[in-house]
């Protein structure tokens, strides 16, 4: 089985640092010798849950407080128990939009930040260097696929809601990239760079202790059959 860029098979050179965009795309979703992914990686799926936190809320909360609000202006007629039994009442018919309405809004924007995130880090990766066109193709990409059901208008409609979302969000995301000093995709060429260095001088040096010891080995053998060539010229 082929070894991910960078790794080291037994004592073997390590393997050298990836050069093409497809070898830096692949090694998005590979886990490396801790078994973990990539930075990049793990941020898509955090923010494809704050994403549809968020979502839920925004979805959720508004009908929650209009269900709640309709289901007391439609009740005045209708006998309860007890106050807190009509209250019990109101609050169920607000949750029961809460999730309905909640849920249909966390999933589409979920998958809208997932797939947005997915597109503007691969081409990071790919062309291995971050850019607000990134961003602003990935916004594109985005709006393009969820609108193209609505036909051509609705495509050209979501591409132009796409670029529109991606430029300020990579505006932003540059900005904090910028206070940090580097880039998530700076960030990991130094850290592979790093980690490639160490590992070719860790071999480097083991193989020349192993000459060094050989080489001892060798000399160690080859004393004893001296003296007997010297035993035998004496006889």
């Amino acid at each position: 089985m082929a070894e991910p860029p960078g790794a080291q098979a037994g004592f073997g050179c390590p393997a050298p640092l990836p050069q093409t965009g497809w070898e830096r795309l692949s090694e998005l979703w590979r886990r490396d010798e801790q078994q973990q992914f990539p930075e990049e990686t793990v941020n898509i799926a955090k923010s494809a849950f704050t994403a549809g936190v968020v979502g839920w809320l925004y979805g959720g909360l508004p009908a929650f407080v209009s269900a709640r609000k309709a289901f007391i202006e439609s009740s005045h007629g209708e006998i309860f128990q007890n106050r807190a039994d009509a209250v019990q009442s109101a609050h169920r018919a607000g949750l029961r939009s809460f999730v309905r309405y909640g849920w249909r809004w966390s999933w589409r924007v979920a998958a809208f930040a997932t797939v947005f995130n997915v597109v503007s880090t691969g081409l990071s990766a790919y062309r291995d260097k971050t850019t607000i066109s990134n961003f602003a193709a990935a916004g594109a990409f985005t709006g393009a696929l969820f609108r193209m059901h609505l036909g051509l208008q609705g495509l050209a409609g979501g591409v132009m809601f796409g670029t529109a979302f991606g430029i300020p969000a990579g505006g932003l995301l540059m900005a904090m990239y910028g206070l940090a000093g580097e880039t998530l995709q700076e960030k990991r060429s130094r850290e592979r760079r790093e980690l490639y260095e160490q590992r070719l001088a860790d071999w480097q040096s083991r193989l020349s202790m192993t000459e060094i010891l050989g080489q001892t080995e060798s000399n160690a053998q080859g004393r004893p059959e001296m003296e007997r060539a010297r035993e035998l010229k004496s006889y």
